[in-house]
């Protein structure tokens, strides 16, 4: 085995005496509940976020994230271990660095590497031997090292000697009862076989499984492939979904026939659009990379014509299902229930639930939403909705002229909120039979 350099031995020497300083640049989704698993795992840390409020609000021990409750976030910063700035100066203080930044579209559907690379500027510009450098935002293959290596070789530094870069992609599941970013295995590559070693040990120390691939290429591949997974069968079933539903076939009931294969068969379910930030996004990032080796990823291309059209067709059902009831979109009250992309949290990013109140009120209609996660609005990249949460009482439910169902927040099951409901249009498959006037499944 080859003689490692001092400042990897240095640096594995600090993981392995939990005096390494971690940092992590983004303090959302990823960077929070990846802070905090470093903290508890006797690490000292160090968060940074542009976004003032972030900070302050960590700072006074309170979360701003609903499942990240403020209890193990309070506990957190007491202990001392960690603390958040938005003082990027302090980069340099870190031993590792950990990038958890957003990677969202452009307006054509290409990868919006912004947030990437002005991280990547702050970081070479105050990188120091001896540092890992982690890039955790999932991207097309070749980021790591065509983003990050260039401006940590303008510092004068040589990946593998001086300083280390690895990928390791996020896997975080919001809301998710059973795996948290502990027990979730950490896939993680490194430029070069020091830094995968760097990473490694770091990663090793905080969570229970680590799953080493030869490069960054290849872990940057595997989230890639996750989310396109995903999302192909995604928008298998919704068009299934379509189809099954002109010749009037329940959808949901063959699936829960298939499921019952034993092998060869994996259940996913169909909705009104996708959201969250990985699988409405990510596919397209190697649809954009593959094209520049002249390959075409018509796989995905069609996946995400399939989903993206779903919101229209909700509206479409709806509009349809008013109809039938002798009424007009135009003019009509719609409520809409769930603004968080999945069931009971409080994560908008990318949520179906903002096209579809957008299409809704082109055609005219009168909308509202609730969702018990989010009493306000909040302003986004592509929204900007000043709106509030009405009530989730059937009182409330019985003024709207139809309400369309298209987060399934648990609270949303109850029969007895829909008992004085005209129409109901049911994206997820959770209002029971009978429970309104008339039921329309979307």
């Amino acid at each position: 085995m080859l003689d490692r350099a001092p400042e990897l031995e240095e640096f594995l020497q600090h993981v392995a005496g939990r005096t390494a300083t971690v940092g992590v640049v983004g303090l959302g989704y990823v960077g929070l509940p990846l802070a905090l698993v470093f903290e508890q795992a006797g690490f000292p840390v160090l968060g940074f976020d542009v976004d003032v409020r972030k900070v302050e609000s960590l700072g006074r021990g309170e979360s701003y994230i609903r499942h990240i409750g403020a209890e193990r976030v309070s506990a957190a910063f007491s202990r001392g271990r960690i603390a958040a700035t938005t003082e990027f100066a302090r980069l340099g203080e870190c031993d590792a660095v950990i990038l958890c930044v957003p990677t969202p579209l452009g307006p054509h559907r290409e990868p919006d590497l912004s947030y990437i690379r002005s991280t990547a500027e702050e970081v070479g510009r105050r990188a120091r031997p001896g540092q890992l450098i982690v890039l955790e935002s999932t991207t097309y293959p070749g980021t790591t090292r065509e983003e990050i290596l260039p401006r940590l070789e303008a510092a004068g530094l040589t990946c593998g000697r001086d300083v280390f870069l690895a990928f390791s992609p996020e896997r975080e599941d919001p809301g998710n009862p059973t795996y948290s970013t502990r027990n979730i295995p950490k896939v993680v590559g490194g430029i070069d076989g020091p830094s995968g070693e760097a990473a490694e040990a770091l990663y090793a120390a905080a969570v229970d499984r680590v799953v080493r691939v030869a490069t960054a290429e290849v872990a940057e591949s595997a989230k890639i492939l996750e989310n396109v997974f995903r999302a192909v069968n995604i928008a298998l079933v919704n068009e299934l979904k379509v189809v099954f539903d002109r010749m009037g076939i329940d959808v949901w009931e063959v699936i829960e026939a298939a499921k019952t294969k034993p092998f060869g068969f994996m259940p996913f379910y169909p909705g009104p659009g996708l959201g969250g930030h990985c699988i409405p996004l990510d596919p397209f990032y190697l649809t954009w990379k593959a094209a520049e080796y002249g390959v075409w990823a018509r796989f995905i291309e069609l996946a995400g014509e399939v989903n993206t059209s779903m919101p229209r067709y909700v509206v479409q059902k709806t509009i349809e299902g008013l109809n039938a009831l002798g009424k007009s979109v135009k003019g009509a009250k719609v409520l809409l229930l769930g603004l968080s992309y999945k069931a009971d949290i409080d994560d908008d990013r990318e949520s179906p639930s903002f096209e579809l109140i957008e299409l809704l009120s082109e055609a005219g209609a009168e909308v509202a939403y609730c969702d018990p996660f989010i009493p306000r609005a909040r302003p986004g990249r592509k929204h900007r909705l000043e709106m509030a949460s009405v009530p989730c009482t059937a009182g409330e439910f019985a003024r709207h002229d139809a309400i369309v169902v298209s987060t399934a927040h648990t609270v949303f099951r109850d029969a007895a909120l829909y008992a004085g409901a005209a129409l109901v249009v049911d994206t997820r498959n959770i209002v029971p039979a009978g429970a309104a006037g008339k039921l329309v499944k979307a």
